[in-house]
C-alpha cells in the first residue's frame, strides 16, 4: 500500500532551501518515491499555517519512506532542511486500492 509524504516548508533563506531541493530530489527517487505535486503550487483554504511551498510525494509504502527519512545520507539534510525556514512533514499511509477506495463511509472522517 503506498504511503505518502506531506511536507509542508516555511522558507525563509530561499538560497539554503534550493541547496537542500537540489540534493534531496534525486535520494527521494532513489528510494522508489515520485512527486505527485509541484511545490508552490498550493492554495490555503483553512488555517493559520501559510506554507511557502507545500508537496506531496507519494512512496511504494511506509517501510520505502522510512527507509529514506532515517537513511544515513538524508541525516545531513535534515539540518540543512531546518536551516532554510520552518516545516512541517508528515508521513501517512494510503489506502488499499487507491483513491477510489477512499470514500466517506470506509470508517474514515472527513478532515
Amino acid at each position: 500500500m503506498p504511503a505518502y509524504l506531506v511536507a509542508e516548508h516555511l522558507i525563509a533563506d530561499a538560497e539554503r532551501f534550493e541547496a537542500y531541493r537540489r540534493k534531496v530530489a534525486p535520494m527521494i527517487e532513489r528510494y522508489g518515491g515520485r512527486y505527485l505535486t509541484r511545490g508552490g503550487s498550493h492554495r490555503v483554504l483553512d488555517g493559520a499555517w501559510h506554507p511557502t511551498r507545500a508537496v506531496i510525494i507519494e512512496f511504494p509504502d511506509m517501510a520505502a519512506l522510512m527507509r529514506w527519512y532515517e537513511s544515513p545520507e538524508y541525516q545531513p539534510l535534515i539540518a540543512l532542511r531546518r536551516g532554510a525556514g520552518t516545516d512541517v512533514l508528515l508521513a501517512i499511509d494510503g489506502v488499499p486500492g487507491g483513491a477510489a477506495a477512499a470514500t466517506a463511509g470506509e470508517g474514515e472522517t472527513a478532515s
